[in-house]
């Protein structure tokens, strides 16, 4: 009787792995991720070909590079999909643990590639990867486990230590400087810390000290100012990316110019990155990028009712952490390009071309599937339905 109340699915004694996941993993979140993914790599075959053009590189050089690391992004997230809530936890501190490290060294190590910001580590053979987008979710995990260790009697002052690690780690991504991600972190980290039973003026206060800094690195960091003076001009510079890609959602209309006849690609460096959303707006119009953030609001909006009742705290505040960074990502991103937001160069989960970021999110989405699939016996409804009976 509770299972057809409750909608749950009971475990049976020595059932594979498989057929239970199968049941009890949040299904219509997995087909958004996969629609999205197929999405970055539908819009990659026409905002890359430029770029590859450019550097004397193959057409689809890479739309065949982001389908490989896309490809090892699903694998990675259906497995980490498979892990209970402990294991969840264990790979997301000791992942934290190596990505800080990491992180940390960046500026002896690092590279900016032009870009005025140290935020990768040279690989070799031409390759590259960000820390930091490896770095986000191991952050939740860790941040979720201390401030679930403080609601148990006797527990230690968890929500302390996450604060300490949310400005490290805040004070770490702004030096290099990355106010995107370093805005991402705190923002997370304001959302378990919410959850987690914070009171409201305290997150007031963390939201002043968020405006006083940025006051500083306004006045600080020319890097940051640029941007903000070129969010808050009068007129957009046609010249700019901003300008390029407000020109390209204008023309795209409703329908879209057509497939391959935009232009924007042409224009546009980070059309295949940051912009992508531009490129489709302009070539498949409103109707494409309503499909996109559709995608998104889903998995946001089932994610955090699957987690509405669930007992188990870790599970509870990790799975809002990652699923509120997995959205507003894809909103600061939107919101860049249609001038919204100042410009971040933060990229659209699973849609824009990038190694880390596609396999940094996979890591994210496969930890917030398994913290949301059913767990009979974690659900207060199940509780509550067995007083019942």
């Amino acid at each position: 009787m509770t299972e057809m109340v409750f909608g749950t699915t009971p475990v049976r004694a020595g059932d594979p792995i498989l057929p239970r996941w199968w049941r009890t993993v949040d299904r219509w979140s997995l087909a958004c991720v996969l629609g999205l993914f197929a999405m970055g790599l539908l819009l990659g075959l026409a905002a890359s070909v430029p770029l590859a053009e450019k550097n004397n590189l193959p057409q689809f050089y890479y739309v065949s590079r982001q389908a490989v690391f896309g490809g090892m992004a699903m694998v990675v997230m259906l497995i980490v999909s498979t892990f209970s809530p402990k294991q969840v936890r264990r790979i997301g501190v000791l992942g934290f643990m190596v990505a800080f490290a990491v992180v940390l060294a960046l500026p002896f190590i690092g590279t900016d590639f032009g870009k005025g910001a140290v935020r990768w580590l040279r690989l070799p053979g031409g390759m590259s990867v960000q820390p930091s987008e490896f770095l986000k979710p191991c952050f939740v995990a860790i941040c979720a486990w201390f401030m679930a260790a403080s609601q148990s009697v006797g527990g230690p002052p968890g929500r302390s230590y996450s604060a300490g690690i949310a400005g490290a780690v805040v004070i770490l991504l702004a030096l290099q400087p990355d106010f995107g991600q370093a805005s991402l972190v705190l923002f997370s980290w304001c959302v378990m810390y919410f959850i987690a039973g914070a009171p409201l003026t305290l997150l007031f206060g963390v939201l002043g000290t968020a405006v006083a800094g940025g006051f500083f690195a306004y006045n600080a960091s020319e890097h940051f100012a640029r941007r903000i003076n070129g969010f808050l001009a009068a007129e957009v510079d046609p010249r700019t990316q901003i300008g390029y890609a407000t020109n390209a959602i204008q023309e795209g209309g409703f329908f879209g110019v057509g497939v391959g006849e935009g232009s924007v690609k042409w224009s546009l460096p980070d059309a295949h990155t940051d912009f992508i959303i531009a490129v489709a707006a302009e070539e498949y119009g409103l109707i494409m990028v309503l499909a996109i953030i559709a995608l998104y609001m889903t998995v946001v909006f089932r994610s955090l009712m699957r987690l509405r009742d669930e007992r188990d705290p870790f599970a509870r505040i990790a799975g809002t952490g990652l699923a509120c960074a997995f959205g507003v990502q894809a909103l600061i991103n939107m919101g860049v390009a249609v001038r919204l937001l100042p410009a971040k160069g933060m990229t659209l989960p699973f849609v824009s071309y990038g190694g880390s970021s596609v396999i940094a999110s996979g890591i994210a989405v496969g930890m917030l599937l398994a913290l949301t699939r059913s767990r009979p016996q974690g659900l207060m409804g199940d509780v509550l339905g067995r007083g019942r009976s």
